[in-house]
């Protein structure tokens, strides 16, 4: 007898919204395909008509609306507003970006009226997207993160960068930053004090973080969906093998691998902090000491969420549609091996990464497991007790 599938319910419609221009998003298009393959009526805020999201056979309507970031808050929840109104019932509101998932959770009240979203508290996401905010999360609940440092001036700029030594990585401070004022193009790694002094002009607006050595390092990503009881279910674990710019940037190629340690772990942060909704992690390994270090936590819908899925076809955009139309949300392990690839990025990442081999630390997965990375690039993969 199969497993019995995933069934939503196909009256309520989803609607997709991001801030800001990036066309090439594998989020958007892995969840347009997931919902609307269980037959919900999928709505997309597109850039235009021609984006891979706009142009995917399951979409039911795009709605094409290219903002900035630059708009003040109050005229992109009108604009929400009026894109539910024209929906035929209430949809359940999936943002795919950081400053979504902060306006969405700032104006849940208003956009109610419109949209199903999880109940939250208003600056939770905030505090979790932007830097300053999640290391104290960190702090607070016991949770291991990198050296962190927050210079507000040149002076101190430089002092801490000797203090947690090179190389160092710089980061934008706040997500509404990366597209009102960065002072970074995104995490950036710095590897002496000159090109730290030239790149950085406004000191404030960055945080300073301690470097794990990619010899010494391991990055896993967890997915995950904390439902209004606190309830973490579905969580899944993957590893990141490679990211373009190398090490330090966007994943490209990934790998799901069951952590049952880091998964409680998230989970156990997720209550402690009352988070509600999908999320997607960002934990790097330092083999030096043997610790799950929290980098970053992404208050949505992650990129690479379809490369996890549980044996009756739950993945995380599912859950949330469950969640919200008071259906229950099925118990499962997530399918070992499932692979992500961003292929437009993948080849460039693909090529630094094999310029590298002779490196210590080489991604891959544990020694002789099934389906391994190319020839040749295989590591040990320390896991938790289960």
């Amino acid at each position: 007898m199969g497993v019995r599938r995933v069934e939503l319910d196909r009256s309520v419609p989803a609607l997709l919204f991001k801030v800001g221009r990036y066309p090439l998003h594998q989020g958007a298009v892995g969840a347009v395909r997931s919902l609307g393959r269980a037959g919900v009526a999928v709505h997309a805020v597109v850039e235009d008509a021609f984006t891979p999201t706009a142009l995917s056979r399951h979409l039911r309507r795009r709605h094409v609306w290219p903002t900035s970031g630059l708009e003040n808050p109050a005229t992109l929840v009108a604009g929400l507003l009026r894109i539910g109104g024209r929906l035929p019932a209430r949809a359940v509101l999936v943002p795919t970006d950081d400053e979504a998932a902060v306006l969405v959770a700032a104006n849940q009240d208003r956009l109610a009226a419109c949209f199903l979203l999880p109940k939250i508290e208003p600056d939770l996401p905030a505090g979790l997207a932007g830097k300053r905010g999640l290391y104290r999360h960190c702090v607070a609940h016991d949770v291991p993160t990198p050296a962190t440092r927050f210079p507000v001036d040149r002076e101190q700029l430089v002092l801490f960068a000797r203090e947690l030594g090179y190389p160092v990585v710089v980061k934008n401070l706040d997500p509404w930053d990366r597209l009102r004022a960065p002072v970074v193009a995104g995490t950036t790694l710095v590897r002496d004090e000159r090109r730290l002094v030239d790149l950085v002009g406004a000191p404030h607006g960055v945080l300073l973080q301690a470097y794990v050595p990619r010899e010494w390092a391991q990055d896993w990503i967890v997915h995950l969906y904390a439902a209004p009881d606190g309830r973490c279910a579905p969580v899944f674990t993957g590893l990141k093998l490679r990211s373009w710019p190398p090490h330090a940037g966007v994943t490209t190629y990934a790998r799901a691998l069951a952590n049952p340690g880091l998964a409680r772990e998230s989970a156990r942060l997720c209550r402690a902090i009352g988070y509600r909704g999908p999320a997607d992690l960002d934990w790097r390994l330092d083999l030096r000491d043997g610790r799950y270090k929290l980098v970053d936590f992404n208050p949505r819908l992650g990129a690479q969420f379809r490369m996890f899925e549980t044996g009756c076809g739950l993945d995380v955009v599912r859950a949330l549609h469950l969640d919200l139309t008071g259906r229950p949300i099925p118990a499962g392990a997530q399918r070992e091996g499932r692979r992500y690839v961003a292929e437009h990025l993948d080849v460039a990442a693909f090529a630094a990464y094999r310029g590298r081999a002779g490196a210590a630390h080489r991604p891959g997965t544990r020694p002789g497991a099934a389906g391994s990375s190319p020839r040749g690039w295989r590591s040990t993969i320390r896991c938790p007790p289960r």
